[in-house]
């Protein structure tokens, strides 16, 4: 009994030891972790900025503007939330806090941080930013993006851009335009001649070439103009929104396609050196609610142009007409030798060899492109045509 005793003692002693052992390990592994968790956090902290942001934004868009100014404001709200309220974005339409065209100068000098609107209402202070806005003949909306995000387009607009002070991305898009709204009909150049047109950009510069006059003027202005005749013709931009400012009550002849504005890009600009200051986590919200938006406009120009064609094809005074294929086939030639020679003047009465350079960074894109685009969307679309 007793060597029993003694040898239950001695397993007792034991494994009371590996108990105490047991619990000293387990106290060590929590212990470390807790360490690990705190070491993360700390690290987490340190590279988050709890910094509250509070923004300006200014666009060149009209108040309430239907899906340009709505962008501007969904992109505030989107940022606004995926920051977890640590960049609040307040965005005013056009006029609101500067004048429509002041955006870029205002953004640029820091008097606010952010701006939307299109490159080619800049092109007096900065001619190549046409070519990230829209080319006629050029690449459509899906050409762009391709370029933009893949051919190195994007790096060489912030590249252009950077002198201004100026970070840029890619924010809307509102595909292939329509040509335009005439009191008579096109049926050559002959046509054009003498013209008084709105008509903004590069396409503005063909236009001229044509023959025409080019007239410059906001938005807000062109029904009166076009109504009591100031102008002969005007285009704005598609179905849902030419539909919305009632340019059909003010000239009968609606054409299509919209050679000058296949695929207008719009942008965000923001001032570097306040970007500079946002932390990375703020930077890669803003980049990527910015392509969030850009699919939104452009979906949304898609399914609205749509039902107000349907709205316009109804209209008794209304004809929609193509424009002749031999009138096309001339502007297109004159928009060759339109930036031909723009490049030239730039560089060498104005010392801007930066022309050029986007003019053949776009064409050389352009042209690669094509022949992909021939055997797929164009292929694609006679296809539907056959009967």
């Amino acid at each position: 009994m007793l060597i029993f005793n003694y040898f239950k003692l001695l397993l007792e002693i034991k494994m009371y030891k590996f108990s105490v052992l047991f619990l000293l390990l387990v106290i060590f592994f929590i212990t470390a972790c807790s360490d690990k968790v705190e070491t993360i956090q700390n690290n987490a902290s340190s590279s988050t900025s709890m910094e509250v942001f509070r923004w300006k934004m200014v666009t060149t868009w009209p108040s309430n503007f239907p899906i340009f100014q709505e962008g501007a404001e969904r992109f505030a709200d989107e940022v606004r939330v995926m920051s977890n309220g640590r960049l609040n974005i307040n965005v005013y339409a056009g006029g609101e806090l500067v004048p429509a065209l002041q955006v870029f100068d205002a953004v640029s000098q820091g008097t606010v941080e952010m701006g939307h609107g299109s490159p080619y209402y800049w092109a007096g202070t900065i001619p190549e930013a046409q070519f990230f806005s829209s080319v006629p003949f050029g690449m459509t909306a899906k050409g762009m993006n391709a370029w933009l995000y893949n051919g190195g387009g994007l790096l060489l607009w912030q590249q252009i851009y950077e002198p201004f002070n100026l970070m840029v991305f890619p924010m809307g898009n509102t595909g292939v335009q329509m040509g335009g709204w005439f009191k008579k009909k096109i049926n050559s150049l002959n046509d054009i001649k003498g013209l008084r047109m709105r008509i903004p950009g590069l396409g503005g510069k063909v236009f001229k070439e044509a023959g025409g006059n080019t007239v410059l003027m906001a938005g807000s202005e062109i029904y009166t103009a076009l109504e009591r005749g100031a102008i002969d013709a005007t285009e704005w931009v598609s179905p849902f929104h030419d539909l919305r400012l009632g340019l059909d009550r003010t000239a009968r002849y609606y054409y299509y396609p919209g050679w000058h504005e296949p695929g207008t890009v719009f942008e965000l600009m923001i001032n570097k050196s306040k970007w500079e200051l946002l932390p990375k986590d703020l930077q890669k919200i803003v980049e990527v609610a910015a392509g969030a938006v850009s699919e939104w406009i452009y979906a949304q120009m898609e399914f609205h142009n749509q039902q107000a064609l349907a709205v316009l094809r109804e209209k008794e005074n209304v004809e929609i007409l193509k424009f002749p294929d031999d009138l096309l086939l001339k502007l297109k030639l004159l928009t060759k030798k339109t930036l031909d020679e723009e490049a030239a003047t730039l560089m060498n009465e104005k010392n801007n060899p930066r022309f050029k350079q986007v003019y053949d960074a776009y064409e050389s894109f352009r042209s690669n492109y094509s022949n992909w685009n021939k055997l797929s969307d164009e292929a694609y679309q006679k296809s539907l045509e056959l009967k």
